[in-house]
């Protein structure tokens, strides 16, 4: 049977009834001996999250899991992902239901999925200027009013770099498996398993009708230059929540991530579900 001494809430204090989740779970798990701290936020979720805890829950949607991941998955923390907006394809458990989930998890009866993130270096003349990593993906676009930006994309494994092409468009998405149903989608992008290991490189609105999405294996690391002749700005962003500034030159390594998110009654089975419902497709197994 798991242990849990310690447990960290992220809450979304712009969902109605957030503080009286919170508060229903910390007396549950205190009554258990179980030690709780809080990270609450209100708009958008920054900065990481440091301490030693044995797993977490997130109050919220798809993105308070998002932003908890960032943190939890390096050190290896389960995250219990309690839904409290919109049916999410991560946030799948129900408020009523989370202590029947997190019992389950406790006994060994309720699994965990596990998602490979991303792992983002970005490197100026030579220099790393700054790492991260997601869960969802990786968005390199204009900075400002829509324009087509100009990048190089390579696909590196254990043999010499593999040139995909230039792209000219409002943008580049490389996007995970569990990221497939986010921003990826909706610019045409296919629906990948969520615990598949690939990666999908997606243009936004190409120049060029026949840059089409890319399903490569997530052994490979995806490089992204902007090329020099690229004049307007460009930014980076990661699971729409982290932004770092690019500028023409400017390397952008793409990878699995040496860990992975652990996400607890998030199963495929849920994603499915999920997909039926926000997707509206029709019919039962016997229709």
């Amino acid at each position: 049977m798991t242990a849990v001494k310690r447990a960290l809430l992220f809450i979304n204090l712009h969902k109605v009834d957030a503080r009286s989740v919170a508060d229903a779970i910390r007396e549950r798990l205190n009554h258990k001996g179980i030690e709780t701290s809080c990270c609450a936020f209100s708009g958008k979720p920054d900065g990481d999250v440091q301490g030693g805890y044995d797993m977490a829950f997130t109050l919220g949607g798809d993105g308070t899991v998002l932003y908890a991941a960032r943190s939890m998955a390096p050190v290896g923390v389960p995250i219990l992902p309690i839904n409290l907006g919109t049916l999410g394809f991560i946030a799948a458990v129900h408020p009523d239901e989370w202590e029947r989930v997190f019992q389950g998890w406790l006994e060994g009866t309720v699994g965990v999925s596990r998602r490979f993130m991303l792992e983002v270096t970005v490197e100026r003349k030579g220099r790393t200027v700054a790492r991260r990593s997601c869960l969802n993906d990786t968005v390199i676009s204009a900075s400002g009013i829509a324009k087509i930006i100009r990048l190089r994309v390579e696909s590196e494994t254990m043999v010499p770099h593999e040139y995909l092409g230039k792209y000219r468009s409002d943008g580049l998405i490389v996007a995970t498996p569990t990221g497939s149903t986010a921003y990826s989608v909706s610019a045409g992008g296919p629906i990948l398993d969520p615990e598949m290991e690939a990666l999908i490189i997606n243009p936004i609105c190409p120049f060029t009708l026949s840059n089409r999405p890319i399903v490569v294996p997530a052994r490979e690391a995806v490089i992204v230059e902007v090329e020099q002749e690229q004049r307007s700005g460009v930014l980076l962003t990661l699971d729409g929540q982290v932004t770092e500034p690019l500028e023409p030159g400017d390397r952008v390594y793409i990878k699995q991530a040496p860990y992975e998110a652990q996400l607890i009654a998030s199963d495929r089975s849920a994603f499915y579900k999920a997909l039926r419902t926000k997707l509206s497709w029709s019919g039962g197994p016997d229709a």
